[in-house]
This record gives C-alpha cells, structure tokens and sequence, in this order.
C-alpha cells in the first residue's frame, strides 16, 4: 500500500494561522475550557465498590447472616466471610485492572499535532483547548469537533458516525466531528467543542469502559442467579415448616436448619470467579502490552477460528528498504532518483515506503509542488506536480501500483509481476502528461496519458516470529487469511516463505464476486488475497461471519477500519493510525504479531475455566435444592403418615466447610490455570447438563446415608428448645452425612480437573488431606460441631459415597457423548460451525 503524499501545508485561507499564544491557552484552562475525558475505565474507584458490595449474591447471604446473628450462634456464620471475599477481592482485581487499562491507555492514545505560539506540539487529548489549530493528515483520528480553516485535498471518513463508508470532502469552513478520521490529504481545523461536548468524549466512552457488559457467558449466569432466586423461596419456607412445627426444633434451631439448606443453594463464588478471571484477563494481557478497550472482547477471543491478517505491519515489519530502480520507459529530463527525493521531502507523513525512498535519496531537489493528488485506498496511486526555482515545469509524476497503473499486457506489467512473485514490493513511478489533481476521464483511474518510468523495487523484512504464530494458529485449527491491499501474487509469496498458501493461489480481489454467497464461497477457500480495497475487506469478514465463523482482524491503516469495526474482534497495532486504534477491541502496543496467540490463548483460559469451575457451583446448588425439598417433603409426609420425623442434616457449618476445599480453593485454582480450548455455543446448556446429574447423586447418596444412620428421625435434631447444638447421636450422623457428601463432591471435583497433571493432582491431595484432618483433627471436630466416632455410621457413610462416586463416573462417560451427538445435530440443522482449513 502506497502511503499519502502531501505537501508542505499551506493554508487554503488568508495565512498561516499561528495557534494560540501561551497566555491565550492559560486564559482557557482557567476558564474549564479544556478537553477533560472522562476515565477510560468508565467508573471510579466508588463505583467499583458499590458495583462488588451490592450484588445479587451479597444481598442473598447477607440475610442469611443475619438470620444466624438472631440465633446468637456466630460460629454457624462463618459463610458470612465470603461477603467479605466476594467484595474485596472482586474490588481489588478491578481496581489493579482499571489502573492497568488506564496506564497503557495513555500509552496507546491519539496524540494530535497543535499549534500553539507558532510552533507545532504533540499533545496528550486531554491537553487541547477551545480554539485550539490542530493538524492532521491521512490515518489521523479527529479528537474533538470543529472547523475546517486549512484544506488541501482534505477528504474524510465519516462512516463511525454516520455509517457512509464514502468518504467527505472539507473545505475550509466546514464541520468537521471527532470520531471521524482523514482517508486523504492534510489540513487543519479550529476546536469549536471539547470535552464532555463533543462527540469523541461520547465515543470514548462507549467504546473504553471496563465493564463486564453483555456476553453468552454473563448473561447465562445471570439466568441461573435469577432461578435460584425464586428457588430459595418454596425451599426456605418448606424448611422451616419441617423445623419448626413438624420436627419441633425450635426458632433458633430452625432458623439454623433452613439456613444451612439454603446457603449451599446460592452459588456464592461463580460470580466471583467470573469477575477475577476476567479482570486477571485483562491484567496478563496488560503486561504483553495489550490494550483491551473492550472487556467482553476476551470473551469473544475464546470463540475465534479465523483470523484475517494483512500482510505489512503484521507478517511483515513496518520499516522497508529501496533495493533498486527498474527503469521500464524513456527516459526524461528529470532523474527519476530526484523524482523520489521529492516526492519523499514534500510528504509530511511519509509512510514505510516514503521513508525507504528518503533514506535512500536525502538531498531533494529545490523543487516547489504546484499541483498533488493525494494516496486513497480505492485508487492506489498518489501524485504530484513540480516546477523548479526558476518556475520550470519539472513533470507531473504519480507513484502507485504497477498493475493499476500499468497495462496488464505490457512488458513492464509482466516484469513487475515476475518481480513481485517473490516477495519484493514493487512501485511504479511513471509521468502523466496533465497535472496529477486533474479529474481522471471516465473509465480511467489517472489523469492523461501515463507514461512508466521506473520500477521501485522495496524489500520487506519478514517478522522473525511471524512463521511460530502462523504455526501456533494452524496446531489450534484457527484460519489464517491474508488480506492485503498489496500485489496478490507479491502478497502470495510473503505467505508461502511462511507456510502459508502459494503465489499461484494467491487471490486477486479485482476479479472477487459481489454476489454475498459467492463472495463467501470464494472467501472460505482461499488463503491470500491481494489488491483489496477497504469495502472488500468488511464484505470479506461479513462473508465468513455468515458461514458461521467468529472472525478475529488485525490492521493498522485507515484502510483496515471498516472491517475492524465490524469483526467481531478488532485487533489494531500499536502504531497504526489512530483511526484504527480507536475502532479495535484490543491494541498491540508492541506492534508484534506474536503477541496475539497469547491474546487468543488468554480468551480461551477465561472462558474455559469459568464453564469448568460453573460445574462445581451449580453441582453445589443442585444437590442443596435436592436434600431442602427431600427432607422437607420427607420430613411432612412422615408426619402424616406416621414415618417419624426427618429434620435437616446440617448446621450452616457444616455446609460452610463442606464447599472449603471441593469447590472454593480448588475453583479459584482451575479458575486461572492454562485452557487451550476453543469456546463453543450452549454454556448454559451444556453445564447444566453435567451438574444437574452430578448433583442429583450427590444429594441422593447423601440423603440414603442420612436415612439409614438417622432413620426416620429421632426428634432431637436441634437438641432442646433453646440450644441451637445438635445432640450427640445426631453430630454423630450429621458428621456420616456430610462425609458422603464430600466424598461425592470431591470426586466431582475429580471429574472436572481432567485431564490430569502434577499441579492438578496435588491440588486434589491436599483437598483430600485437608478434610481428613478436618474429620480426625479434635481441634477441628469441636470448632466445626463435627464427631466422627461412630464407626458404624462412617461405614455406611463410606459405602453410600462409593456408589455415588461409581454413578458419578459413569456420568462422566455418558453425559459428554450425548452432548457432542447433539452438538453435532445443532450443527447440521444451522449454520456449519466449522469447515476444513484452506490447507486441506
């Protein structure tokens, strides 16, 4: 891609305007007429903490605490520490992850170009005044609103406010929005609006807030949040019936039997876990010098299969060198050397090419520009006309690419062919016989006649680590299209010294259909695509998005902004424009292609290890639901029917240290641990899938041990009226009960760590150790209500727990294989979901 040509900025109006003066800036400061954006994290530090302290979550446990407060008995409160835990470390992972987004945000933000005393300054955004004299050229995003007072051939796009990808001619005196970004030319406008009034504080934002905003994965657990609410009504209000006028327990007894039946039921740590992770997501990308504007963003990583990479600046390094000059015409009374030279001096925003050309010719000429056709993405060539000091015409010369410029049957289109098929960027320098601005005759893209003169032969510097990402992609079956605005057959070669697709495969975007379903058809089989314009790419990510594919794009020019926009990840590097910049989900502020496996990776760890430890909490709520209507039910009907009365198990300790170390540590663990695997649709569906059998049998194994070592209940559950202790033989048989249950639920936890390795089996052992010490510990038996001494009962407790661990087991083979068979039959029904690689 050939990058702008411009020329020495001279206003279009009556002089140069200076700028403000240092006075004049002071004198609007001191008026609060400065451009102040809001933080990019979107909430303070207060919002933070009412955000993490007034949860669902919180609210449920909280009137449970002080249910257990009323009955005096603190000790059974103990849950109430997760309040505290789910708070404080939700506040502090936030807090360090707001600071991080906001440290590199300053790193990777716009820095406009202002005036001031006559000079040009770079300055942060938040620095700029009203009336400020910004300037800007192509690929420069426009930070505040304003007006036009310096133009020339001044074109810019405003499709992020007004969806028109055509871009707008400005002329001095007309608006100009911030949000919007230059496509063509240079010029510079006054700042009319600033901060919280203009439109880029509104875009800020919307689109840099760290806030954890709709996704599959939030709002399926949101969804579980709002069944169990409704869930914990008929099973409280049916506890306390079988507590308190069935069982005779007592207030304070009762009170302490309905709490420990309903606390296993609120999944306390799944939105905890959730959050961390995310916020834990946001920090490790943070440290590779990743900006993640969006949070959700690393959500939708997890779902990515293919990846649409343009060639410079990704597979390739920014900076070029000039190799030589091809001469393909006559010769002319200019030296072409001199041509370049000039064109690279009077460019204020040189691109790789530019400076390549600078580098290599550092004296240009004395020549002064009398007429300049900037560089557009849809043209691909830029010009300019000059006369020499004495007021000689020294040419008209355009640079661009061969095979828009050249006839495809000449013998210099064919040499620059053969030269680009092996990687080499070529550029031709070629001479019209009208000045470059004039309007190109229908069915032509130049002005005049074009006459060639050189070939310009660059060298791109593959990125070393460009052939290990490819690589990584392909072991993760991700697709990797090549999407370039360059030679296809030159961009065909880049990729095939990387493994990647040939020259001959190598598709020219010029001959891509229109029609959607042909373009995807087209789009799903290739491998690199060149010559392709900017509306082509967001129709090419819009094709395979159709197809049923999750499309990740990287790009770093203003040509790369519309399919950024609409990928579904954005991925902009670091020193692209900052149109591009402003658009992305996440910024490589280190500009390495090599970074973004590990982007993709850290999707994938989130995702994955939140529907994993989702297994063990739901697991939790379904056996707690489970045992409260069981015993409930099983507690009413033995009254009427003369059974005998059954009073629940456990006090809120009990259950409090029962999720210690088969869900809580251990999800914590599991939550941020290494997850390779690819997101897939269906997390609601497909977990509960495997947490409702598993917690069906833990409950039952559970209630059949409590059954047969308490049978038909002895009428002192809770002791007298006014203890809130159990007796004796019912801590005898509270203590059985509970070890099948977390016998059970350690083997599900088992279940969930697969596949193994020595971290994962040491996680288990210690989770093991530390209930046996819990068990058979005196200390630990007194502070937990706990007496394992019967051994009658930890028999049968031992046994009901090994056949619920064989159901579990068998679960595990089972559930897995129905939910693939259905998988696949979703498949086939929709969309196709995957599809062999180009490769195959």
């Amino acid at each position: 891609m050939v990058g702008a040509i411009g020329v020495t900025q001279v206003s279009a109006t009556t002089g140069h305007n200076p700028g403000l003066t240092a006075s004049e800036v002071a004198q609007r400061i001191a008026a609060g007429q400065v451009n102040t954006l809001p933080a990019r994290s979107g909430r303070t530090v207060g919002d933070i903490v009412r955000a993490n302290v007034f949860t669902r979550i919180n609210a449920m446990l909280g009137v449970l605490f002080a249910i257990v407060a009323f009955t005096g008995d603190l000790r059974n409160g103990l849950f109430g520490l997760i309040i505290i835990a789910n708070s404080g470390i939700g506040i502090i992972q936030e807090v360090r992850a707001k600071r991080t987004l906001e440290r590199l945000a300053i790193i990777g933000q716009t820095m406009p170009m202002v005036r001031r005393d006559g000079e040009v300054v770079e300055l942060p955004p938040g620095e700029v005044v009203l009336d400020d004299i910004i300037e800007i050229g192509a690929g420069d995003q426009v930070v505040v609103d304003g007006e036009t007072v310096e133009a020339l051939a001044l074109d810019v796009d405003e499709s992020l406010l007004t969806g028109e990808a055509d871009p707008v001619d400005k002329t001095p005196g007309d608006k100009i929005l911030s949000g919007s970004f230059v496509v063509a030319g240079s010029g510079a406008y006054r700042a009319t609006k600033v901060g919280a009034d203009a439109y880029a504080a509104q875009l800020a934002a919307e689109a840099s807030k760290f806030t954890l905003v709709a996704s599959e994965l939030r709002t399926g657990i949101n969804q579980i949040l709002r069944v169990i609410t409704w869930l914990l009504i008929p099973a409280g209000i049916l506890t306390i019936v079988n507590q308190l006028f069935i069982s005779n327990s007592g207030l304070k007894a009762s009170l302490l039997g309905m709490v420990a039946a309903l606390v296993p039921m609120v999944p306390e740590g799944l939105v905890l876990m959730t959050s961390i992770a995310f916020a834990v997501g946001v920090v490790r990308l943070g440290q590779r010098k990743c900006l993640v504007n969006e949070l959700p963003a690393i959500e939708g990583l997890a779902r990515v299969n293919v990846v649409c990479a343009d060639k410079t600046g990704t597979l390739t390094e920014n900076g070029m060198r000039l190799s030589e000059l091809r001469p393909v015409g006559p010769g002319t009374v200019a030296d072409p050397a001199q041509v370049l030279a000039a064109l690279a001096a009077h460019d204020p925003r040189p691109n790789a090419s530019m400076q390549a050309m600078a580098e290599a010719y550092p004296q240009p000429p004395d020549w002064t520009v009398s007429a300049v056709a900037p560089f557009t993405s849809a043209k691909k060539w830029s010009g300019m006309s000059f006369r020499d000091s004495t007021g000689t015409d020294m040419g008209n010369w355009v640079i661009g690419a061969p095979d828009v410029l050249l006839d495809p049957e000449s013998e210099a289109a064919a040499l620059a062919g053969e030269i680009g098929s092996t990687g080499l960027r070529i550029l031709l320098l070629a001479r019209t016989d009208v000045v470059v601005d004039t309007e190109p005759p229908k069915g032509s893209v130049t002005p005049g006649l074009v006459t060639p003169v050189v070939l310009v032969v660059l060298e791109q510097r593959v990125r070393p680590d460009a052939r290990a990402t490819l690589d990584y992609f392909e072991s993760q079956r991700v697709d990797v299209k090549v999407i370039s605005g360059d030679n296809a057959r030159s961009v065909g070669a880049v990729a095939a010294s990387l493994g990647l697709g040939s020259p001959d495969t190598s598709v020219d975007a010029r001959s891509l259909p229109t029609d959607p379903a042909e373009l995807a058809d087209v789009v799903e089989g290739g491998v690199t695509f060149g010559r392709v314009r900017p509306d082509q790419k967001r129709a090419m990510v819009k094709a395979l998005q159709s197809r049923g594919d999750t499309v990740a794009m990287t790009g770093d020019g203003v040509n790369d902004v519309l399919a950024l926009k609409d990928a579904d990840i954005g991925v902009a590097m670091g020193s692209g424009s900052s149109a591009a910049r402003s658009v992305a989900q996440i910024v490589l502020l280190d500009n390495k292609f090599a970074t973004l496996p590990y982007v993709v990776g850290e999707g994938r760890r989130v995702i994955g290890n939140i529907e994993r430890v989702s297994n063990l909490f739901l697991t939790k709520t379904v056996y707690a639901v489970l045992l409260a209507l069981i015993v409930g039910l099983g507690g009413v009907s033995g009254k009427l029917f003369g059974f005998g009365t059954l009073s629940y198990p456990f006090q809120p300790i009990h259950v409090t240290i029962s999720a210690w170390f088969t869900i809580g540590i251990p999800a914590f663990v599991l939550s941020l641990a290494p997850n390779n695997e690819r997101a897939r649709p269906g997390f609601v569906r497909r977990v509960l899938w495997e947490a409702v059998p598993n917690g069906l049998i833990v409950g039952i194994a559970t209630f059949v041990t409590y059954v047969i070592v308490n049978p038909g209940g002895s009428g002192v559950a809770f002791g007298s009226q006014d203890s809130v202790d159990l007796s004796p033989e019912q801590t005898q048989a509270a203590t059985a009960t509970l070890i099948t249950l977390i016998a059970v639920a350690l083997y599900v936890l088992a279940v969930v760590a697969r596949p193994y390795n020595w971290w994962k089996i040491v996680l288990l052992v210690v989770s093991v150790a530390a209930y046996v010490v819990i068990f058979t510990w005196p200390f630990t038996q007194d502070l937990f209500k706990l007496d394992s001494s019967n051994l009658q009962m930890i028999s049968v407790a031992l046994t009901s727990a090994a056949v619920g661990i064989v159901g579990v087991e068998l679960m595990s083979r089972i559930v897995p294989r129905y939910v693939a068979g259905r998988d696949v039959e979703r498949a086939e029904d929709g969309p196709p979901r995957t599809r062999p690689r180009a490769a195959d």
